[in-house]
């Protein structure tokens, strides 16, 4: 508009990246096909002082139990319950349009400011099973043919170590009540310093209130299995071992087992077989009434994060390199990021700003020569004074 003076609109902010926790979803497979996700761009401001439209947010939907763990490992969120979320990137806010730039001295600012980028970073998603009762014990005690005959999952079943590999989980009726059962892989000796995949195996029992023992009753020593069982869960956690627990020797079906229930005097002990279903109500019942006993289980505290001393804002470095000289500091390189650099009158605006925040006094005073290359952020110029 002839003599209308600037009126470019500001940008609109980037989406931003959101962890969502959903019933819906049970695993991460999701995230294992595809790895990278990227919000919308803010839209450009308009004339006539017209903001641009917001970028749109990217909603990821995971399993209840899923934590995020940044790169350090550190905790970034625990969404341990439906609904909880959180937002693990967020989007940059948009530029400011030529409006802003409107002075006494320039009434028509031919540049805008580029908006800020967006959070990227890389994180880990881990899901750690939310379950009333974990069924742990040495492998091929019959967990899963446990867990099938006490609920409706279908676990894989087979009679040599290690038949599950990742947990299963089945839901039982209790007087009304659904309790969730997990069947946790097998623990052998040195679990607990990651022998026989221990270390994945036991997370997965560290937010159930229960634990139920299961051991093969027909093995030659299943008191020895128990107390093997019982050191790992403790070396990995004081606090998982010292949840309520029940005992289920399994197979009782065979005579061994028989013997051994014949001669047993040990209390919260259940003689059951999944084949047959022996004592499974039974079991069933004290499960029941221990999960509805139990306090809620106290999860591991969020990961301490530890981060070097903070630069003040206003702190400016200048360092003497090979190459020439290198400039750091927050407000500088904020400055570089805001810069279109292909404009004439932006790129006037960003020299008299180097100028007003010290940047070429603090050259100078570091040695610096007409002709030398200087770097900030990720722009290289040469100095002049």
């Amino acid at each position: 508009m002839p003599r209308g003076g600037p009126d470019g609109g500001d940008g609109g902010r980037g989406g931003s990246v959101t962890l969502v926790a959903s019933d819906e979803v049970s695993d991460l497979s999701r995230y294992k096909r595809r790895s990278r996700w990227q919000a919308e761009a803010g839209a450009d401001g308009a004339a006539t002082r017209k903001t641009g439209r917001n970028g749109s947010d990217v909603t990821l939907d995971v399993p209840v139990g899923t934590i995020a763990l940044d790169s350090n490992g550190s905790l970034i969120a625990d969404l341990d319950q439906p609904g909880a979320r959180a937002i693990v990137a967020s989007g940059g806010n948009g530029g400011r349009g030529n409006v802003h730039f409107k002075s006494s001295t320039r009434q028509a600012p031919d540049f805008a400011e580029p908006g800020f980028k967006g959070e990227e970073r890389e994180i880990t998603l881990d899901l750690k099973l939310i379950a009333d009762a974990g069924l742990v014990g040495p492998p091929n005690a019959g967990k899963s043919s446990l867990l099938a005959a006490l609920t409706a999952a279908h676990p894989k079943v087979g009679n040599y170590p290690f038949t599950t590999l990742d947990p299963e989980l089945g839901v039982a009726e209790v007087r009304g009540s659904r309790i969730v059962l997990a069947d946790i892989p097998g623990l052998i000796e040195g679990a607990a310093q990651g022998a026989g995949l221990g270390q994945r195996f036991l997370r997965h029992v560290e937010r159930t209130k229960v634990l139920v023992y299961v051991l093969d009753a027909a093995a030659g020593d299943p008191w020895k299995d128990l107390e093997t069982v019982r050191q790992e869960v403790a070396q990995f956690s004081s606090a998982l071992a010292a949840r309520p627990s029940l005992v289920a020797m399994n197979k009782v079906d065979l005579e061994p087992a028989r013997r051994l229930k014949a001669r047993n005097r040990r209390p919260n002990v259940h003689f059951v077989s999944a084949l047959n279903g022996d004592g499974l109500q039974e079991l069933l019942e004290a499960i029941g009434k221990s999960v509805a006993a139990a306090p809620a289980p106290s999860l591991p505290a969020p990961a301490t994060v530890t981060k070097l001393p903070a630069r003040p804002a206003g702190e400016l470095v200048v360092e003497r390199k090979p190459a020439g000289f290198e400039v750091r500091g927050e407000r500088v390189e904020r400055l570089v990021e805001r810069t279109d650099l292909d404009s004439e009158g932006s790129l006037a605006r960003f020299q008299s700003e180097l100028d007003r925040l010290g940047v070429n006094q603090a050259l100078e005073a570091a040695g610096v020569k007409p002709g030398d290359t200087v770097r900030i952020a990720d722009i290289e110029f040469e100095y002049q004074p």
